[in-house]
């Protein structure tokens, strides 16, 4: 059972991801034994995860989420402390080579901590979380809100702007943002009108202002707590993760939606996907051909294709270790192609 810290929603959420990691036991380093993880050609899509990234995606840190631009040739990638109290975004770029530049950070993510990134479908805008005061403050906050940052002329993010008090109470939590392409924006929070621990929440976007929040109702939330949406950019399907959910099978998992005549389906898990370990922070490539999650389960085996360059050995010893690693798997071969 998770310890309640009697803070914030958003922390004990914290400590109950490091305490369901730990209650699995994923402790070992690579493959059986601690054995090192073997470096080979990427497996063809299949409906099995395939570790992915090996070296900037995965790297035996806590690699917690990834985010592409259209074009998939820059990605906003999230890494945590290894007790899940302090966040960094870093942004990678493709170039003309086909090497991932070394990770650095966006104008918006220096200097407090970030995580959750969200590219708008347009790739103009992206949206994520942080703890650093508010407009008017000096101090670190204790809860965290959405923010967001914008694309310059000069191809860089730009610096954070906070949401409005629509969207962000100054006592609670907001986690996990993600938008639609009519800006609807979509984000989890423990708020009045909850079912009962962490819901999913929509705040439609109507003559460029947001309205007030909306509950995604009893198709989506339950007493659980559901975390993490991602939207399709037509609001066709849903994914979210959910801690100890009916129908999950470990601590965190992967859970889809589709929305048919205007009414979201009962939530159903993604089996193909789900471990007894964790599951979460997934995202789907902008072309729709792929689901991007990290999972605490051990790895071992065939890493694949190698994303660090130039090549660092460090970067890759701790994959497979328990913390979070990132995979990728077809959503055709899932069944969740469209």
């Amino acid at each position: 059972m998770c310890e309640s810290l009697q803070r914030s929603a958003g922390q004990r959420w914290i400590r109950c991801a490091i305490l369901v990691a730990a209650s699995t036991g994923y402790t070992g380093c690579g493959g059986p034994d601690g054995a090192t993880p073997v470096v080979g050609p990427a497996p063809a899509a299949a409906a099995s995860p395939e570790l992915y990234g090996a070296g900037l995606f995965s790297t035996g840190a806590r690699d917690l989420f990834i985010a592409f631009s259209p074009d998939q040739h820059r990605v906003l990638l999230s890494r945590g402390d290894q007790k899940l109290e302090s966040f960094e975004i870093f942004e990678s770029r493709l170039d003309n080579a086909g090497h991932w530049s070394p990770p650095v950070k966006p104008r918006f993510a220096r200097g407090w901590s970030t995580a959750d990134p969200h590219v708008a479908p347009d790739g103009r805008t992206v949206f994520f979380l942080s703890d650093r005061p508010n407009p008017g403050e000096t101090a670190v906050r204790p809860t965290h809100d959405i923010w967001s940052a914008s694309l310059g002329a000069d191809g860089e993010w730009g610096e954070a702007t906070h949401l409005p008090a629509t969207i962000n109470d100054p006592d609670r939590d907001e986690w996990c943002p993600a938008v639609a392409a009519n800006g609807n924006l979509y984000f989890s929070a423990d708020r009045p009108g909850t079912h009962g621990g962490t819901d999913l929440w929509v705040a439609r976007m109507v003559d460029g202002v947001y309205q007030t929040p909306e509950n995604l109702g009893d198709a989506i939330n339950t007493e659980a707590h559901e975390f993490e949406a991602w939207i399709a950019p037509d609001e066709s399907y849903l994914l979210f993760s959910a801690l100890h959910r009916a129908g999950g099978l470990g601590g965190y998992d992967l859970f889809f939606s589709r929305r048919r005549d205007g009414r979201w389906e009962p939530a159903r898990p993604i089996t193909a996907v789900n471990t007894e370990a964790s599951e979460y922070n997934e995202s789907v490539s902008p072309d729709g051909k792929w689901l991007y999650f990290s999972s605490t389960r051990q790895f071992h085996g065939v890493i694949g294709e190698r994303f660090d360059y130039p090549r660092n050995e460090a970067a890759i010893t701790g994959i497979g270790n328990g913390n979070d690693d990132v995979y990728r798997v077809s959503m055709v071969a899932i069944g969740l192609g469209l």
